[in-house]
């Protein structure tokens, strides 16, 4: 068995890929959920989503989060309205959350319902919320503090970033199932995701990063940095506001004394030798998983 620390589109395409190699029923999915948030009074859950809906074989390939075959008719009456819509939802999408918020308010967890959901969509994969605890990754920024998605959504990812904070980790309670997948686990992965806001919020509940000092030589992290960029979303650009290297090496560095094994692309090799002169085991192959075969042969590269 293993588990994968997880974020949204890449981690999703990583667990795809591994389902190809392994029984899914043989892997855990550690699931962010500092960008969670409550809006029209909904409770979205986007990493769970882009997750699930991945390995359902239901994911809009086209814009990279949301259902396949979307229609977005409640959008625009709520845009018409004067409602606040710059937050897509499709009407598909709505279902998702309209049925979590129900069963939330009837007493479930976000374990529960991420379970019914997978159960609903024939998704083998365990995928588990590191907590049901609510926490919130909040940035100070250059026009004042932002929540995750006015960040994200609202202003493109296009401001500088001072610093984030995870809000409530630190008296978030990991749940029994994540800890017991952790533990029981022959191997613990880290995905290719942002390193700051969507696995940062997962080590930040302090159990889970303690288990991953103690299983160090156990652990493998795939770097989302290739040849000094991030392929979707702002991480290279937060690395640099924050002043870490936004290259493979600094990722590398970001999780010292956390990973025992570290994955590279080809075209980052050069970088090899400076990863495994700080005691890390370093696979150098491709990591981009466009094409079948590649995303066949990072699984490969992970599991080996």
């Amino acid at each position: 068995m293993i588990s994968v620390l997880s974020g949204g589109v890449g981690a999703a395409r990583l667990l795809r890929a591994l389902s190809g190699e392994i029984a899914p029923g043989e892997i855990n999915a550690i699931v962010n959920v500092g960008d969670d948030l409550v809006l029209h009074g909904l409770t979205i859950c986007p990493d769970l989503d882009t997750i699930t809906y991945t390995l359902a074989g239901l994911n809009n390939e086209v814009l990279g989060w949301g259902l396949n075959g979307e229609s977005w008719r409640v959008m625009e009456e709520l845009e018409a309205l004067g409602g606040a819509s710059w937050f897509r939802l499709g009407d598909r999408d709505l279902a998702t959350h309209l049925y979590r918020s129900q069963r939330i308010i009837e007493g479930a967890t976000k374990t529960d319902v991420t379970r019914e959901l997978c159960e609903r969509h024939g998704v083998g994969v365990r995928v588990l919320p590191a907590t049901n605890d609510e926490i919130a990754t909040v940035f100070k920024t250059e026009v004042g503090r932002l929540s995750f998605q006015d960040y994200f959504v609202r202003h493109h990812y296009d401001v500088k970033v001072e610093s984030i904070t995870i809000q409530g980790a630190a008296t978030a309670s990991v749940t029994k199932e994540t800890l017991d997948a952790l533990r029981n686990s022959a191997r613990i992965v880290i995905a290719p995701s942002n390193p700051l806001i969507s696995i940062d919020p997962i080590l930040q509940l302090g159990e889970i990063k303690d288990i991953l000092m103690e299983r160090r030589e156990d652990v493998i992290a795939v770097s989302p940095i290739i040849n000094g960029a991030a392929l979707k979303g702002p991480a290279d650009r937060l690395m640099r506001d924050l002043g870490y290297d936004a290259t493979c090496v600094g990722v590398a560095d970001f999780y010292e004394g956390l990973i025992g094994s570290f994955v590279i692309d080809e075209r980052d090799a050069s970088s090899a030798s400076a990863i495994s002169s700080r005691g890390i085991d370093v696979h150098v192959t491709t990591t981009i998983m466009q094409d079948p075969l590649d995303a066949k042969r990072l699984a490969q590269a992970v599991l080996t």
